[in-house]
């Protein structure tokens, strides 16, 4: 997986690329854990994302719980594939998906 990081003011936006798995998750949890202090808006853009396993949804709740703390977090250009996921899992109603 390829993480894209761009840091604008309170602004962070990640485009990620790839496959989210029990590989991959620890360093997109990482990156996350490194760059969350003072961000009061998460961009994740999954233009790029393949799959997204139980490991990466862990992830997302992770910050999820984060956000809802410091501001406000998003999806955007969610596949057809992981949104199935996202409404079989029921995070279709924690996260916000545009």
């Amino acid at each position: 997986m390829k993480i894209n990081q761009n840091k604008n003011g309170n602004e962070l936006n990640l485009a990620l690329e790839g496959r989210l798995d029990t590989t991959t998750a620890p360093e997109l949890d990482a990156a996350l854990r490194a760059s969350l202090d003072g961000v009061t808006e998460l961009n994740l853009d999954f233009a790029g994302l393949e799959y997204i396993s139980s490991a990466g949804l862990r992830v997302l709740l992770s910050a999820q719980k984060i956000m809802n703390k410091q501001g406000k977090m998003k999806l955007t250009n969610v596949k057809d594939q992981i949104m199935e996921i996202f409404e079989v899992t029921g995070f279709s109603d924690i996260l916000t998906i545009e």
